[in-house]
C-alpha cells in the first residue's frame, strides 16, 4: 500500500523550472541543463540523460522535465562542449565519431554529468542512472561497461556496438535497451553481438525491440517516414518511456 501511494505522489509531483546547469570536464566548459521537483521530500534518485548527435536540444530538456515529474532530479548533459552544436547531420555525424572513436573521452564526458548531479542538493548519490537517445544511447551502456557507480542504465535506440579489441568485462549496473525493431542504423549482427557481450559480462539486461520503429524513434523532430531509416513512432515512444518507468520502479 504505501509503495502505491508513493508511486502515485511521485507520478503528480509538480516541477520547479528547469535552469541551465554550467559544469566542466577539465578546461572543458559544459551547458547542461538541470530539472528537479518541487515537492519531493528527502533525498531522490538522479538521473543523467545523454543527447543524441545534435547535441542537447529541447527533446533532453522536456525529457529532463519529465523525470522532475516522475520525482527524480535530472541533468541533461552536454558531451559536446559549451557553444557546440551541429549546424546539421553532417557536422553532427563527424561529432558523434570523434566520441565514439574516443570512448575514454565519451566516458570522461559522462562521468563529468555524473560527479555534478551527484553534487546537487537533494539527490541520493546512491540512487544514479544514465539514459541517452540514439548516440546518447551508445553512451549510457558506455557508463555500464565503464563500471561507472549508477545503479541502471537505458538505451533508446542506441548503437550497440564497441571498438575493435574491445573485451567485455562484468557489469554490475542493470541495462535496459529499448530498440527500434527495423533500425537499419543497427543491423542484427550488432544486436546479437551485443546480447553476446551482455552474457559475457554477466550483465542483468533486458532487451525490447518495437516492431515497426525504426531510428529515433522517441524523436518527434525525425518526422515519419520510416523509409528515411529514422522517423518518430508514438507507440513505441510511450511504451519505451513505460518500459523505462517500470525498470527505474523495479531498482529505486
Amino acid at each position: 500500500m504505501r509503495a502505491a501511494a508513493l508511486a502515485l505522489s511521485l507520478a503528480t509531483l509538480p516541477i520547479l523550472a528547469g535552469q541551465p546547469l554550467t559544469y566542466a570536464d577539465g578546461a572543458t566548459k559544459l551547458a547542461g541543463y538541470l530539472a528537479r521537483p518541487a515537492a519531493a521530500k528527502g533525498k531522490v534518485p538522479g538521473v543523467v540523460v545523454v543527447h543524441q548527435w545534435m547535441g542537447l536540444t529541447d527533446h533532453e530538456r522536456h525529457v529532463s522535465d519529465d523525470l522532475a515529474k516522475l520525482g527524480y532530479v535530472a541533468l541533461a548533459a552536454d558531451i559536446f562542449g559549451e557553444g557546440v552544436h551541429p549546424k546539421d547531420t553532417g557536422e553532427a555525424g563527424k561529432l558523434a565519431m570523434t566520441y565514439k572513436g574516443d570512448r575514454a573521452l565519451y566516458r570522461r564526458r559522462i562521468a563529468a554529468a555524473l560527479e555534478t548531479l551527484k553534487a546537487q542538493k537533494g539527490v541520493d548519490g546512491s540512487r544514479i542512472a544514465v539514459i541517452g537517445f540514439c548516440f546518447g544511447g551508445t553512451g549510457a551502456l558506455e557508463a555500464a561497461r565503464a563500471g561507472m557507480p549508477v545503479k541502471a542504465v537505458v538505451s533508446f535506440h542506441g548503437g550497440l556496438d564497441v571498438p575493435a579489441g574491445y573485451e567485455p568485462g562484468t557489469i554490475s549496473a542493470k541495462v535496459l535497451v529499448c530498440h527500434g525493431a527495423d533500425d537499419p542504423f543497427v543491423p542484427a549482427k550488432d544486436v546479437a553481438a551485443f546480447q553476446d557481450e551482455m552474457r559475457k559480462a554477466k550483465a542483468d539486461y533486458v532487451f525490447v525491440a518495437y516492431g515497426g520503429a525504426v531510428h529515433a524513434f522517441t524523436q518527434k523532430e525525425a518526422g515519419n517516414d520510416n523509409s528515411k531509416g529514422a522517423a518518430y513512432n508514438e507507440a513505441a515512444q510511450r511504451r519505451s518511456w513505460q518500459h523505462m518507468k517500470d525498470f527505474f520502479k523495479e531498482i529505486f
